[in-house]
């Protein structure tokens, strides 16, 4: 005798995602209005560089358009300026209008719903982008801890398994 098995599957609706995760910096301060009912939006453009360094080994980036709406909006224009690392965590959107000539303009962009502070508005401008003052800056920290440990006056004792790597 033979047994016949009916299988059967179950289909589920399976949710769409559209879903952006950056962090780059800054290109210029972001762009902070109010709409007529005063809601604040901002907007601005994030330089993320791609991972890998093109054919004369020069760092490439993209550079991509954002806005964020309400409280987030105005925390980012008044704590982060130009060359500011931020994280962003939001969605791809698409929205088109008609210009002044009547031409069809598209523009994609992400809506973050939030943007973290990866570092402090005054250490980027304290910084700058001059890779001669980061290093002055690192360099001077570095004698400061050296300084710290020899004034403590006590010798610092590690063992290679206390080295995380």
């Amino acid at each position: 005798m033979v047994h016949r098995r009916n299988l059967y599957f179950k289909w589920e609706v399976i949710d769409m995602l559209n879903r952006s995760v950056l962090v780059g910096r800054l290109t210029k301060d972001p762009d902070l209005r109010y709409t007529q009912s005063g809601t604040a939006v901002a907007n601005f453009t994030l330089a993320v560089n791609r991972p890998f360094r093109n054919q004369d080994g020069e760092q490439e980036a993209d550079f991509i358009n954002c806005v964020i709406w309400r409280k987030p909006a105005e925390n980012l224009a008044n704590y982060m300026g130009k060359g500011s690392m931020v994280g962003v965590d939001g969605r791809i959107a698409t929205r088109s209008y008609d210009n002044q000539e009547g031409k069809r303009i598209f523009i994609t962009e992400v809506v973050a719903e939030s943007v973290q502070f990866l570092e402090s508005k005054q250490s980027n401008q304290n910084q700058g982008n001059n890779p001669q003052q980061q290093k002055q800056s690192t360099q001077s920290q570095q004698e400061s801890s050296k300084q710290s440990l020899e004034e403590a006056g006590e010798p610092v004792d590690l063992d290679d398994s206390d080295l995380p790597f």
